[in-house]
C-alpha cells in the first residue's frame, strides 16, 4: 500500500510507516471477518474532520499495512512449504482501489504427486512458456472477451473436484480436459460441465504452441493455471505468481464433478457445506464467488430465480426475462454482472446489495444470512484505500 494513499482525500498528508509483521493478527482484527466491525465505524462517509476520525483512519491504515505484510509472508510460505505437494490451499487476494475491489485466486495449490511446485519449475527446460501462454490468451480474449471468464471457470471446475482435507486426488490436474473413450468416462460430460464449460480449444491451441517449443515438457495442468491468470489480467484484474510443476491426470472422476461442483440453485447452507468439504470456510466461498464479476450464464441456470424468487430487483428480473422466457431459450445468455460483464471488478458485490445477483446461489450470499456483513464490508471499503492485500485464513 502506498504511503498515505487513501481515497476521497482522506489521510493524504499522513506519512505512516508500515509496522513490522505481527506474528499473528489480533483476534479482533481477523481479515475480512472483522471488517464490518472495524470499518463500519470508520467508513468513508464518516466526517474526516471529526475528533475521532484521524485516529480511526490511522488505525485503519496500520491494520491494512500489517495485513498486506502478513499476506505476502503467508503466500510465500505456502508456495515454498514442503507441504505444498500434499495440501490443497487457496489464497485469495483482494486489491482495493479508489472505486473497486477485485478478488482473484492467487494460487490453487492442490495435491501434486511427487512434485514440488515452484514459479521457476520450467526455468531451464521451457523458459518462454509463460510468454507463449500470454500471447495466445491475448489473441483469444481479443477475439472473444468472454473467453477470459470461460478459462477461469474451466480452471475452477478442474481444481474443485477431488480436492479435500485428505487430498485423495490431485485437484488442479487437468482431468477436466480428458475426453471420454470406450473404456473411460471423464468429467467433460458431468452435468455441471456438459454444454457449459468452454475454452477447451484455447487450451489445445496453447498446448500445441508450447509443444512446438518445448516438446513433452509442460503439463496441461500448468498451462490451464497460467491461462486462467492471464485471462483475469486481460479483463482488468490483478496478476499473481503461478507455482508450476503440476502433473497431468490420467484419470478423472465424473461422479465427483456431478456431486461436488457448486450449483447455481444452491442455498447458503449447501454452499457452505460444499466448500467446507474442500477445506474452505464461508468467507473463502464468498471471495471466490467474486469471480462472477465476469462471464455469462445460460438461461436455464437462472430461470427459476427471475420468475420465482422474491428477493430480486423487479427491473432486473424484467430485463432478464426479456431474453429468458418461461419455456424455451435454455441456452440464451445473461451476464453474471449486469454492470460490467467483461471487466474484473467488484460490481458483483454491489449487484448483490441491490438484489441483482443472477444465480439463486449468488443472491444467497446477501439474503439476511451469515455473509451479508462480508458483502457490505467489501462494498463499504472500496472507496477508502488505494491498494490493500488481504489474506483470508
Amino acid at each position: 500500500m502506498e504511503e498515505g494513499a487513501m481515497g476521497n482525500g482522506i489521510g493524504q498528508d499522513s506519512e505512516l510507516e508500515a509496522p513490522e509483521c505481527m506474528v499473528s493478527p489480533p483476534s479482533s482484527l481477523r481479515p475480512i471477518g472483522s471488517l464490518p466491525v472495524l470499518w463500519q465505524h470508520a467508513a468513508c462517509t464518516s466526517n474526516p474532520h471529526g475528533t475521532a476520525a484521524p485516529l480511526l483512519y490511522e488505525r485503519m491504515e496500520s491494520v491494512a499495512a500489517n495485513l498486506e505484510c502478513m499476506a505476502a509472508l503467508s503466500v510465500k510460505s505456502v508456495i515454498l512449504s514442503p507441504r505444498t505437494s500434499h495440501t490443497a490451499t487457496i489464497v485469495i487476494m483482494a486489491s482495493f482501489t479508489n472505486s473497486f475491489v477485485v478478488f482473484s485466486i492467487i494460487s490453487l495449490l492442490a495435491c501434486s504427486i511427487n512434485a514440488q511446485l515452484s514459479p521457476n519449475f520450467y526455468a531451464s527446460t521451457c523458459p518462454n512458456v509463460q510468454n507463449i501462454v500470454r500471447v495466445e490468451m491475448v489473441q483469444a480474449v481479443i477475439r472473444e472477451p468472454r473467453l477470459g471468464a470461460s478459462i477461469l471457470r474451466l480452471f475452477f471446475h478442474d481444481c474443485f473436484v477431488n480436492v479435500g482435507f485428505q487430498c485423495l486426488a490431485q485437484g488442479c490436474d487437468a482431468s477436466i480436459l480428458l475426453d471420454d473413450t470406450a473404456t473411460f468416462t471423464g468429467e467433460k460430460n458431468a452435468l455441471p460441465n456438459q454444454n457449459s464449460v468452454r475454452g477447451f480449444e484455447v487450451i489445445d491451441t496453447i498446448k500445441t504452441r508450447v509443444e512446438a517449443t518445448c516438446n513433452a515438457t509442460v503439463s496441461c495442468a500448468d498451462i490451464l493455471a497460467l491461462a486462467a491468470r492471464d485471462g483475469v489480467v486481460l479483463l482488468g484484474g490483478p496478476s499473481w505468481t503461478v507455482p508450476l510443476g503440476r502433473r497431468d491426470a490420467r484419470t478423472a472422476n465424473q461422479s465427483a464433478a456431478n456431486n461436488d461442483l457448486p450449483a447455481p440453485f444452491a442455498n447458503l447452507s449447501a454452499l457452505i457445506s460444499g466448500f467446507a468439504a474442500k477445506g474452505l470456510n464461508a468467507d473463502d466461498m464468498t471471495a471466490l464467488s467474486g469471480s462472477h464479476t465476469i462471464g455469462q450464464a445460460q438461461c436455464f441456470t437462472f430461470r427459476s430465480r427471475i420468475y420465482n424468487d422474491t428477493n430480486i430487483d423487479p427491473n432486473f428480473a424484467a430485463t432478464r426475462r426479456s431474453t429468458c422466457p418461461v419455456s424455451g431459450g435454455d441456452s440464451n445468455l445473461g451476464p453474471l454482472d449486469i454492470q460490467t460483464m467483461n471487466k474484473f471488478d467488484n460490481k458483483y458485490y454491489e449487484n448483490l446489495e441491490a438484489q441483482r445477483g443472477l444465480f439463486h446461489s449468488d443472491q444467497e450470499l446477501f439474503n439476511g444470512g451469515s455473509q451479508d456483513a462480508l458483502v457490505r464490508a467489501i462494498v463499504l471499503i472500496m472507496p477508502c484505500f488505494s491498494e490493500i492485500s488481504l489474506l483470508l485464513w
